[in-house]
């Protein structure tokens, strides 16, 4: 009893040591192809060698019958390796055959194995010319007709596939940058890309197995008749005749049990590479494109009736062969198929080609040829960074930045890039891909050996330095770049730019839409009956022209409503009063790292001066300054900004509510990058420091 409770308790652990050497295992595979190999050295008794040439036969009907039902070719990606196995254990076999049939043959028949005497008895018919014959012609039309072929495919699937690669990945990372597609949806699309072109280049390679297996077994068979004979006459003493019969019987039985299996792999190989982009199974696409429109069926139908009418031909086979596919052509006229003939192809319009002519995209990045690489690959460094960019700015200033459409454009030389807002140039630049952007953050040139250049987002002095030399910037203090990084700046800032322009009509009622349920209470009291919708457009594109985040929707328009519901019309008014409601959102944005905002104010003498500039009515007043004024208040201002920027500070100007939007418009022209902020725009509670006063 003992015995038989640690029997069992033993089992599971049996059962589990076990299931390491199935044949789906890695030592079971270890152990299949370390078999595979010790056939050539070892000698098979003839019981083991009709198990191996069964095993043979049996795997090539699988693999044929697999590639047939195959829906594409990436569905099969071990077949290289497969036909690699399969050529190896047809070669051991035939080894291992070749040896029993010289040193066993003048046994009989059944010398090497009971497989290799009932090829070489019953397909033969017993007549020896009749084997070598059938032997020789499957030979030719495995080695010279379906290897030959499905090789050659093999070879131009690979070059085409090689070729096609950086525009597919071009094509995959476009699709990615302009939302088409997710990340995980592009990083799948990536990797059967690569399975693709591995597959084809894999397969290239896995035709040279058929081919030399087809050598292979020439050279046996010549090698099994002349040896045959010549031990059997000198060894054996056997007559000539006899000898022939037997060793010729034997050599024609095996070489058809190795042929016959090798065309059926060779063959699944051919339809495996000539699938290509055949969708569904090899069956089921031939029968749909054979047999799917009724016009081919009838005319084969009328051509097999005329051949059975001629003399001397049999009428029956033409007759049925005419019935059955004039009963094919019947079927699909009573029951088409949908498909261009059945559905009939919409009439084009004359007036398409001029839509798409008057498409332009938002924002699109054209690059050379050499700058490819960036946006192509495992890794696209560019697209990733573009994506971030475009999260940080719907994170940041509160709208989904358009997609950014990439293009290769070769009238570019093949290091720019150039980047176009509504197909209008914005920037561009020169980038070197094998190489990093060093840059001295005191403004010099680094003292490093590389090529002189200008940063394109700044113009500042920069240098292209050699990857290997960036351990030694760093350590001098300087900042190191990588291209796509460069690109990416240069991009982020001229978005920046530029963002009022971006935000359109449909972007605003989009934004508009997707506020919370318990929001759109506000906007359904709001619009249309106090502004329209391209109202609060205008609004939100002067706040982002100045850089002010509208992710704060609901108080932006809570602002409108007060400044309409108090009789304010003009757009610089509302967007006056809106900014006033975002000053804790403003003044945050201008504190600096020391805790403080640092302000250049107007002196009274200017607030009068440009107060009493303004004429026109109040819904449309206008500065009319002379421009001696004005170009001393620039004077002015560029002296009192360029102090403070020397001394490492970014400070805004501060003026009055009634005079800061015509101030603004100045300040523009001279530094954009200067924000322009009124008395009520800076929070009670925010620290304050005036640096200067014009």
């Amino acid at each position: 009893m003992a015995d038989a409770g640690s029997l069992s308790d033993r089992l599971p652990d049996l059962a589990e040591r076990m299931r390491k050497y199935a044949p789906g295992s890695d030592i079971g595979l270890a152990i299949g192809v370390v078999a595979l190999l010790s056939v050539l050295i070892i000698p098979l008794p003839t019981m083991l060698l009709d198990l191996g040439l069964a095993l043979s036969i049996t795997a090539s009907v699988l693999v044929l019958m697999v590639a047939l039902f195959l829906h594409r070719p990436l569905d099969f990606t071990s077949f290289p390796t497969l036909l690699l196995l399969t050529t190896l254990l047809r070669l051991s076999l035939n080894v291992a055959t070749t040896r029993l049939i010289l040193s066993h043959g003048h046994e009989g028949p059944s010398a090497a194995g009971h497989v290799v005497a009932a090829f070489g008895g019953f397909l033969m018919g017993g007549d020896v010319v009749i084997g070598l014959i059938l032997f020789a012609i499957l030979l030719v039309v495995n080695f010279m007709v379906i290897t030959k072929g499905s090789g050659r495919i093999a070879e131009v699937a690979a070059r085409f596939s090689l070729d096609g690669m950086p525009g597919k990945q071009m094509a995959i990372d476009a699709d990615l940058s302009s939302g088409l597609i997710d990340e995980k949806t592009a990083r799948l699309r990536r990797r059967e890309l690569e399975e693709e072109s591995g597959f084809y280049g894999a397969m290239d390679g896995a035709a040279k197995f058929v081919r030399g297996d087809a050598i292979a077994a020439l050279i046996i068979t010549v090698i099994n008749i002349l040896g045959g004979l010549t031990i059997g006459l000198t060894r054996h003493g056997m007559a000539f005749a006899d000898a022939a019969a037997t060793f010729t019987t034997l050599t024609a039985g095996d070489g058809l049990v190795s042929q016959i299996p090798a065309l059926l792999v060779s063959t699944a190989a051919g339809i495996v590479v000539t699938k290509g982009g055949t969708e569904g199974s090899a069956d089921t696409a031939l029968v749909r494109q054979l047999g799917g429109r009724p016009k081919p069926l009838a005319m084969a139908a009328g051509a097999a009736a005329i051949l059975a009418m001629m003399p001397g031909l049999p009428a029956l086979p033409f007759l049925a062969l005419a019935g059955l596919a004039g009963g094919g052509a019947w079927m699909r006229m009573r029951h088409p198929e949908v498909d261009e003939e059945a559905t009939p192809a919409p009439v084009a319009s004359s007036d398409a080609p001029i839509a798409d002519a008057l498409r332009i995209d938002m924002i699109r990045l054209e690059l050379g040829y050499g700058l490819l690489s960036m946006a192509g690959g495992d890794a696209p460094r560019l697209t990733e960074q573009i994506k971030g960019l475009r999260r940080a700015i719907a994170g940041e200033m509160g709208f989904v930045l358009p997609p950014v459409r990439i293009q290769d454009n070769m009238q570019l030389d093949v290091t720019t890039y150039l980047i176009r807002i509504k197909e209008i140039e914005a920037g561009r630049g020169d980038l070197r891909p094998t190489m990093v952007l060093a840059m001295d953050p005191q403004g010099g040139t680094p003292n490093l050996a590389g090529e002189q250049t200008r940063e394109p987002t700044f113009g500042l002095p920069a240098l292209w330095i050699d990857p290997s030399v960036r351990d030694e910037a760093l350590f001098l203090g300087c900042t190191v770049v990588d291209p796509p990084s460069v690109l990416a700046t240069h991009l982020t800032e001229l978005v920046r730019e530029h963002m009022a322009e971006l935000l359109s009509y449909a972007e605003t009622q989009k934004l508009l839409d997707e506020l919370p349920r318990d929001q759109q209470r506000l906007v359904s009291d709001l619009i249309p009956s106090q502004i329209t919708v391209g109202g609060v457009q205008r609004v939100l594109q002067a706040l982002l022209a100045e850089r002010v985040s509208v992710r704060d929707l609901s108080t932006i328009l809570e602002g409108i409503q007060e400044a309409v519901a108090g009789g304010i019309r003009p757009i610089p008014a509302i967007v006056g009063h809106v900014r006033t409601r975002l000053a804790r959102q403003i003044s945050d944005s201008q504190t600096g790292p020391n805790g403080f905002i640092p302000l250049v104010t107007l002196s009274p003498e200017w607030e009068t001066a440009f107060a009493e500039a303004l004429v026109g009515p109040p819904e449309d007043r206008q500065l009319a300054m002379s421009p001696s004024r004005l170009q001393d208040f620039m004077a002015r201002f560029r002296t009192a900004f360029d102090t403070a920027s020397a001394g490492g500070e970014s400070p805004a100007l501060l003026t009055s509510g009634a005079i800061r939007f015509h101030v603004r418009a100045i300040v523009e022209r001279i530094r954009p990058m200067t924000p322009v902020l009124a008395q009520a725009e800076i929070s009670a509670r925010a620290r304050i420091r005036t640096m200067a006063t014009i």
